[in-house]
Parts: C-alpha cells; sequence; structure tokens
C-alpha cells in the first residue's frame, strides 16, 4: 500500500468512527445520513481529496497528505484555504468553507476560519457532523466570544490575588492560547479562583461544557461541595441552582450537565471502556512506583468525542498528569487549566510557560493571607521501617467501603511498609502514638502559654483513615463528639479489606518528635 493510499484509508476510518458516511463522487447521495465527506469533490481549482457536508450544505474540507515520517502539514494550509475558497461543482453560493483539515491519517490539523484569527491546532480525532452543524449555527464562535463578550470582574469578595488570577486567565483564553497555569499558595483560594473563572466562562463566554478534573476521589468530593456553596456575585443563588454540576461514578456523562467532576482515572476508563474499581481513585497515580504504572491507550469513543469539553480545570496539576494519564488530556480538544501551589519543571513545560498567575507562599505570608510556620516531625519506628503481622494471627479483616469488620487469622506472614499504613494496614497504636506525640509538643514545646488548643487541621489519607484519628483524637484528649478537628482528606487508596494488628508490633512503636528545619 503507498503512503498516499494509507493516508485515506486511516483518514476514511476515523470519519466513519466520527459518524461521517465516506462517498466518492460516483455514488454520491447527500441524502444518505447528516455527515458526508465525499472524496475527490471537484472545484474549479481541481479536486479537493474530502469535502464535508452536513445536511447537503458543504461546511468543510479536507487535505489529505501521505503517512510518512517528516511530513509537515503546517506547508499544506494554504492549499487547504484554496480549496475552501474555490468555486464548488452544483453549489450557487461560494462563500469560503469554514472548516479546515490538513491529515496524514495519524495526524489531524483543524482551523475555524470563524475565529478572530485563526489558527491551526492538532486535533485527536475528526469532529463529529452534528458538532460542525452546532458550530455553523452560532452567530460567534467560543475564542470571539471569549475575545469580545467578558465584562469586567466584579472585585468584592476577591483577594488581589484572586483578582490577578481571573483576569490573568481571561487574557490567556482571549488570546486562544490553549494551554495555562495559575500557581497560587495553599490557603490563596485556588479552586474558589477556578469555579468563578468557570461561573464568568459559562455566563458569559458561552463554554457549554466544563470538565474539573482531580486525581483522587475525595478531591472529586471537596471540589463538589465547593461549587455547591459558591454563590456568584451578580445572582442571589448557588452555582449549583444555576448550573448543572455533575461528579461523575459512574460511565455516564449527563449531556444537560455544564460542569463534570472527575478523577482522571476515571475519565481514562470512561475513554476506554474498561471498567474501573472505586479503590482505583483513592490514590493518586503520583503516588505509585514506577513500576507499577502500565502504559495507557487511549482509543476513540464516539459516545464521548473530543469536543465534549471545551475547558478542562486540572486541580494539582504538579501530580500525576504527565506521564500514565496525559493521554487523557491529549484526547479532547479543550483549553486546558492548570492549578497548583507546587509547580515544577514539568509544570511549566507541560503548561508551554504560559504562566497567567503566580501568587507563592511567601508572599501570602507578606499579604496575611497565610501565616508562617516551623517544622515539628514526628516519626514512629513502624512508620521508618515497617512491621510484620505473623500468619495465623487473629486480627479484625476491615471492608474499605463499610468499614465492617471481621475477627479472622491471616492466612499468611504479611510484611507491610510505612507507606502502606492505613491503606492496605491499619495499626491504631501508631496512630494513636504520634497524636499523643503532637499532643504532649503542643502543650510543651510549641505553644506553652496557651490553654486552648489551637485550631489544628490534619490530613489524613482516606476517609476511612480520617475517621481513626478523630476517634483517636478524642480519646486522647479525653473529650466527646464536641470536640472536632478539621480533616479534609485528598484520598490515597486502600484494598477491599484492611489488617488491624493486635500484636506487641503495634505497641512497640518508638517515637521521635524534635524540631527541624525547613529544607
Amino acid at each position: 500500500m503507498t503512503p498516499e493510499a494509507k493516508a485515506r484509508l486511516l483518514i476514511d476510518q476515523k470519519l466513519e468512527a466520527a459518524d461521517w458516511v465516506v462517498q466518492g463522487m460516483k455514488q454520491i447521495n447527500l441524502g444518505a445520513a447528516s455527515g458526508i465527506a465525499v472524496r475527490e469533490y471537484p472545484t474549479d481549482t481541481g479536486p479537493a481529496d474530502y469535502l464535508l457536508f452536513v445536511d447537503r450544505q458543504p461546511v468543510g474540507v479536507i487535505e489529505a497528505k501521505r503517512d510518512e515520517a517528516g511530513e509537515n502539514l503546517t506547508v499544506h494550509e494554504a492549499q487547504t484555504e484554496r480549496y475552501a475558497g474555490s468555486r464548488l461543482k452544483w453549489r450557487k453560493n461560494n462563500a469560503p468553507l469554514r472548516f479546515l483539515y490538513e491529515s496524514t491519517g495519524q495526524i489531524i490539523h483543524f482551523t475555524d476560519a470563524g475565529d478572530p484569527r485563526p489558527r491551526a491546532r492538532e486535533v485527536f480525532h475528526f469532529f463529529q457532523p452534528r458538532t460542525l452543524a452546532e458550530w455553523a449555527a452560532q452567530p460567534d464562535t467560543l475564542r470571539q466570544r471569549l475575545t469580545t463578550q467578558m465584562p469586567p470582574l466584579p472585585k468584592e469578595n476577591l483577594r488581589d490575588c484572586q483578582v490577578g488570577a481571573v483576569t490573568g486567565l481571561e487574557k490567556s483564553l482571549a488570546q486562544a492560547r490553549p494551554r495555562a497555569l495559575v500557581h497560587m499558595a495553599t490557603g490563596a483560594g485556588k479552586t474558589f479562583t477556578a469555579i468563578t473563572s468557570v461561573y464568568r466562562l459559562l455566563k458569559f463566554g458561552g463554554a457549554r461544557r466544563i470538565l474539573f478534573l482531580v486525581d483522587t476521589r475525595n478531591l472529586g468530593k471537596q471540589a463538589h461541595q465547593e461549587f455547591m456553596a459558591y454563590a456568584p456575585p451578580d445572582d442571589g443563588r448557588k452555582f449549583t441552582e444555576l448550573y448543572n454540576v455533575q461528579r461523575l461514578a459512574s460511565s455516564r456523562i449527563d449531556p444537560h450537565a455544564q460542569v463534570c467532576i472527575s478523577t482522571i482515572q476515571r475519565m481514562y476508563s470512561i475513554l476506554s471502556g474498561e471498567a474501573i474499581d472505586d479503590s482505583a481513585e483513592d490514590i493518586s497515580l503520583a503516588e505509585l512506583p514506577a513500576g507499577t504504572r502500565p502504559a495507557r491507550e487511549v482509543r476513540y469513543n464516539p459516545a464521548v468525542p473530543i469536543e465534549t469539553f471545551d475547558v478542562i480545570v486540572i486541580d494539582e496539576c504538579h501530580r500525576s498528569i504527565y506521564n500514565l494519564w496525559k493521554q487523557v488530556l491529549d484526547y479532547f480538544d479543550a483549553f486546558l487549566i492548570g492549578l497548583t501551589a507546587t509547580p515544577d519543571k514539568r509544570t511549566y513545560g507541560f503548561f508551554n510557560e504560559n504562566v497567567v498567575a503566580e501568587y507563592s507562599y511567601e508572599q501570602s505570608v507578606i499579604d496575611g493571607v497565610n501565616v508562617g510556620y516551623d517544622v515539628y516531625e514526628i516519626e514512629t519506628r513502624i512508620t521508618r521501617a515497617g512491621a510484620e503481622v505473623k500468619a495465623k494471627e487473629w486480627v479484625d479483616h476491615r471492608h474499605r467501603e463499610t468499614r465492617a469488620k471481621r475477627w479472622a487469622e491471616t492466612e499468611e506472614d504479611i510484611d507491610y511498609t510505612g507507606k502502606e499504613l492505613d491503606r492496605s494496614v491499619v495499626n491504631p497504636s501508631q496512630i494513636r502514638t504520634v497524636i499523643q506525640a503532637m499532643k504532649s509538643a503542643v502543650e510543651n514545646a510549641l505553644f506553652p502559654s496557651r490553654q486552648e488548643v489551637p485550631k489544628t487541621l490534619i490530613f489524613a489519607k482516606t476517609d476511612s483513615h480520617a475517621d481513626d484519628i478523630i476517634q483517636i483524637v478524642r480519646e486522647v484528649y479525653g473529650e466527646g463528639n464536641a470536640f472536632r478537628a478539621s480533616m479534609p482528606a485528598p484520598a490515597s487508596r486502600c484494598r477491599a479489606t484492611t489488617r488491624t494488628p493486635c500484636s506487641p508490633t503495634s505497641a512497640t512503636t518508638t517515637t521521635r518528635a524534635s524540631p527541624s528545619p525547613w529544607t
């Protein structure tokens, strides 16, 4: 097969997957389907490789090129534009066609000539006919609306850093820059800032659907709560009273949802059609050892086309988007907005060095948004070196979801590391040792003059881990249910059952509690 024939075959297959019917001039029937792609369609400047018809009207053109190494699609844009502006056979209206493609079958470049400054971009697949019909029926494009329709940002109830982030992001979107990074210190209100932008994009920018992407299920729960609590400055209703927000817990994306909250793991599952265990959403893939990260391949899913989302907001974007799950982001034709407090070189590179807001922790302390801190390190022997549960030992087996306990013998020796604590193994003694050391340090070393317990934020690995901590904190402090600590849990994965050692191993943990400089 020649390179040209191979390219045409791949293009035909991808068009058909996107709900186009491919025809030749000899069997042309524009009424056969809503979307028809006609090969070698005659124009007054020569035959176009493919002419795209939607509901019998020509809307676009595809310039096919050889599928071989070194093929440069950019140099063929002028040829595509020439065909788009040519006189077409059997057509009275000769206005230039709006939707332009160059493709080798493997690589696809797309240009919307209706944009303020039409710019080709690489897309994963061809758009579906209904999408081009919707775009053609609108008086302007998303990029036009982002350029001309965004009103001034109300500054009430917004910090200066949040105002700067929203305005910087909107400026980037108006310039059609595909990726933008918002760097804001923890505690400065990244999620609130993102929801403010999402609200404005939906109300004024004409965005149809936005994906809020997280890498653990608990982060998704927290984001959903913030969407429900958000009150826009120009409306008395809550965000979720104005727009449908769906937190994805299955493979179905609600067609009426304007905001979808999903883990990147679940979105991969939806695209691939592979079932996902809920536990897969409970740990960031960035925390897994490199050898446990199998390669993932994303294929086109006509039920979730590449145009499903206009904007994707990536929470904690420094964590796991660059390796295993990057293909999920490459799949969608959407603006990418990253949120992080701790960017690194990969973060800057992924977002094309387009930092639209930069608000460091140091600046947040100067502004009084955050406070300074010292590091007080508590380490147990089990945290450092792990421990062992012997075979035939009777221990509690706890169900990860329901927390139901089953008293049973272990079948074999179980060695566990500190990283497995509170995920596959629960050791209450280790938790209690840390809480007791924390209580002693606060009362005797950190705040000896205070009578009350300082406001304390404890980060847990899972909801189950958080519940264990709450119970032990109340026990150690001798308090009741009214004694509450705030414990957001950016969840990590637990297995279906966890084991609670009740052996001397759990009672012999040691604690090192000493001041440590920040490094």
